[in-house]
């Protein structure tokens, strides 16, 4: 979701105060002094109602007590970490089926709508931690440390250390005060995304033609160092202030930011100066492909692009895509007309000429677009507050899970880049399913790797967390036709 109006702006003194005052009375309670449970800050309960699932796709657990905006995998060690509208916390996936809370940071924070995972050690210890966007308000409860306030209005990154599963804390925050302070962060931090695992370098959203570069090497002094420009983030006719959305990082090293501005590829190998490198082509800012956001992005087995070859998923150059779209033109509550899954083709990682100032200019282009709501199937509803595609996820057999708000998760099958199919659904009359994530296959040692299992987790911001398994298909696009593994 991406909605910053100057009302909210307003409202955000407003509610960041009552909120400070109102998670400062909660402080005695945000840590349960039982044994037997975890710290959690007080929250009303999700919502646990029947869904309706393809034949291909199983409920195995939920936790309706946390109301899920973001999660993230931790690298090492068996974590999965939630953000919501009001806390943080952290489940033990060692039974991935079944993840249990251990530890809960009162939090209430606008939006931070995708967590970003970083690890380092420090001193001979393995230092966890996540990143938190402030982009309008936030307030937290720290056991340790008692209430804070955030940076009214945004604009703020969090370090929350989380190595102590149990014990979440605020470590850190980028500098308070106006975009004059320094080392304060002048772009948006709708969502913030460190750059590699051990995260030194973090970018944000971005807005109006920019984004920051946030320098974590001292995870005590975040600091913005440096505002680069991209088109990603730049206008189109519909955002006509512009706005970036999300930063991701390939297998190949490939940074790509996506916004109201379409995508665009950037090499990293200088995170202080990001070179772009390819973009979107015109239509990256036209309807039907762009009604108001790129929202995110995926490029699946980036390490085998071929300049030359057919476009597929498995030749590493085809960039998956969603489109947001719940504002401005009138269809965002027309279901089927709502935001879409989208395929666009990379010819060439480079595209001559290309630069910072070139928005459209890109070689990159559409191939196709869907939206499963159209097809249908389970409870689909024609109309709804929030019914566009929203954050996926990408399996190596070729099926995406991907979120749909109050139209559930839904699974879209890419392995014909050219045409789109759905695969499986979830579907409810009291859902609003954010994100979706494979779970990933863990080493001997319990290190995530790049392949993932055939479980899902959703954040949901009604029905809270759920589990999911899923029928995926047997052959592997990332390598050889093995038959997947599934767990037990």
């Amino acid at each position: 979701m991406f909605v910053l109006s100057a009302v909210q702006r307003m409202l955000s003194v407003l509610v960041g105060a009552g909120a400070f005052a109102a998670l400062s009375c909660a402080s005695a309670l945000a840590h349960d002094p039982r044994a037997d449970r975890p710290n959690r800050s007080p929250a009303a309960s999700g919502t646990s109602l029947p869904l309706v699932t393809s034949p291909n796709v199983r409920v195995v657990d939920s936790f309706p007590e946390t109301l899920g905006i973001s999660g993230e995998f931790a690298r090492t060690g068996p974590y999965f970490y939630v953000s919501s509208l009001d806390s943080i916390s952290v489940f033990d996936t060692s039974d991935p089926r079944h993840p249990r809370l251990r530890g809960t940071l009162a939090n209430l924070v606008f939006e931070n709508e995708a967590m970003s995972y970083g690890e380092r050690t420090e001193g001979g210890v393995l230092r966890r931690f996540v990143l938190v966007g402030n982009d309008l308000y936030n307030a937290t409860v720290d056991p340790a440390t008692g209430p804070q306030r955030g940076r009214i209005g945004g604009g703020e990154v969090i370090v929350v250390d989380v190595t102590d599963p149990d014990h979440p804390r605020v470590r850190s925050r980028t500098p308070p005060g106006s975009r004059a302070t320094p080392g304060a962060v002048t772009t948006s931090t709708h969502t913030v995304q460190c750059l590699t695992t051990s995260c030194e370098y973090a970018y944000t959203a971005g807005d109006s033609g920019a984004f920051s570069v946030i320098d974590l090497r001292d995870l005590d002094r975040p600091v913005q160092v440096a505002r680069p420009l991209s088109p990603a983030s730049s206008p189109n006719a519909i955002f006509t202030t512009g706005a970036g959305h999300y930063w991701d990082f390939d297998a190949a090293g490939v940074g790509w930011h996506t916004g109201s501005g379409g995508a665009t590829s950037f090499d990293v190998s200088d995170p202080l100066v990001p070179r772009p490198r390819n973009g979107t082509n015109e239509q990256g800012t036209q309807t039907p492909w762009n009604d108001f956001i790129h929202h995110n992005s995926q490029r699946p087995n980036a390490g085998r692009f071929a300049e030359g070859a057919a476009a597929s998923v498995a030749n590493g150059n085809v960039l998956l895509v969603t489109e947001e779209d719940y504002f401005n033109d009138g269809d965002e509550v027309i279901c089927d007309r709502a935001g879409s899954f989208q395929t666009w083709e990379i010819p060439s990682l480079d595209a001559a000429g290309y630069s910072a100032g070139t928005q459209g200019a890109g070689s990159i282009r559409p191939l196709a677009r869907i939206n499963p709501v159209k097809i249908g199937d389970g409870l689909s509803t024609p109309v709804g507050g929030f019914c566009s595609a929203h954050w996926f996820d990408y399996h190596q057999s070729g099926i995406i899970a991907q979120g749909y708000y109050q139209q559930g998760l839904r699974f879209i099958d890419v392995r014909n880049a050219s045409a789109l199919a759905q695969y499986g659904y979830v579907t409810g009359g009291a859902t609003e399913v954010w994100d979706a994530y494979w779970v990933p296959q863990r080493n001997s040692k319990g290190v995530a790797q790049t392949k993932k299992t055939n479980l899902v987790y959703t954040t949901d911001l009604v029905r809270g967390l759920d589990v999911y398994e899923v029928d995926v298909p047997s052959k592997d696009l990332s390598a050889s036709a093995d038959p997947l593994p599934s767990l037990p």
